[in-house]
């Protein structure tokens, strides 16, 4: 993130010292840049972040006071964008990534004219705090403006959106159409396209489907036992059907499937019993003789030699 801001700070101070030098007006440049540096130092070296985000707000809203035409040009987008960087950075420090994406879209006006490499600091951040859907709706629509398509910065934009909102989110269908292509013109390459379609293909293999979890709930096992035993009793069951197909793919071993499903079944048979139960201890004490005879039957005839 920070060789991004300093890409841009540097570019930018390559046209902006020219610019201020052939108009008066470019005086709003200056100070934009002059905020950069302080904000970056703030940022970066003395770990300023709410100091950082005031000198971001001011210098965005000297560039939003310039005329259209400076707005347009490409001193003023670099800027804007390099501001923008280290503003998200500051409120990420700030534990403020709530307002991150309304913060955006307070200098962009829409999500179809937020930067790329923007979009993609948004997705990773929501993904990482856990809220990938927040910029379902604002990634779409992004990816769905023509000119958006035609950016360097849509192949990756289309396969953060894929593989951290589309995919924890389990919209399936729509990644699969954006990975083979058929939605619109968006296009990846043969590495992301792969990734992306080995990623889809594992997650609709091994998670659980949540209709077989919704049957599962309406059996009439759940529908007797309800409350906090049932509710444990369904989580219990949800684990160990995944563990089961975890397994299946990384075990070759039967013998050692076969094991794990009877330690699993075990536990749940202790865990269903409270042992302060006086019916629980006829139980127990079965379990313990049928465990001692197995010892006995493996390794009597050792104990007996010696």
């Amino acid at each position: 993130m920070r060789s991004c801001s300093c890409t841009s700070l540097t570019h930018g101070r390559s046209l902006g010292w020219v610019c201020m030098n052939s108009a008066p007006v470019c005086s709003g440049f200056a100070f934009a840049l002059s905020s950069l540096d302080s904000a970056v130092e703030q940022l970066m070296v003395l770990r300023k972040f709410q100091l950082s985000l005031d000198t971001c707000e001011k210098a965005l809203n000297s560039l939003g006071s310039l005329s259209e035409h400076d707005k347009n040009s490409l001193l003023c987008l670099e800027l804007k964008a390099a501001l923008c960087i280290v503003g998200i950075q500051a409120q990420a420090e700030l534990n403020l990534w709530q307002g991150v994406l309304a913060w955006v879209l307070q200098h962009y006006d829409t999500p179809e004219k937020i930067p790329a490499k923007i979009l993609q600091m948004c997705i990773l951040l929501y993904s990482k705090v856990g809220e990938p859907a927040i910029m379902h709706e604002a990634s779409k629509e992004w990816l769905n403006c023509p000119v958006n398509k035609t950016l360097a910065g849509c192949g990756a934009v289309t396969e953060l959106y894929i593989l951290h909102i589309l995919l924890p989110c389990f919209q399936f269908l729509e990644a699969r159409d954006l990975v083979l292509g058929q939605v619109g013109s968006v296009m990846l390459n043969d590495s992301q396209r792969q990734s992306a379609l080995e990623m889809l293909e594992s997650q609709e293999r091994y998670r659980p489907c949540p209709k077989s979890a919704s049957n599962l709930a309406g059996s009439p096992m759940f529908s007797a036992s309800r409350g906090g035993a049932g509710h444990r009793l369904k989580v219990l069951l949800h684990f160990i059907q995944w563990g089961l197909a975890v397994a299946r793919v990384h075990m070759q071993s039967a013998l050692l499937q076969k094991a794990l499903l009877a330690l699993s079944l075990l536990f749940l048979l202790l865990l269903r019993m409270d042992p302060a139960l006086p019916s629980a201890f006829r139980w127990i004490s079965s379990l313990l003789r049928v465990l001692r005879d197995l010892r006995d039957s493996m390794f009597g005839p050792y104990h007996r030699c010696t």
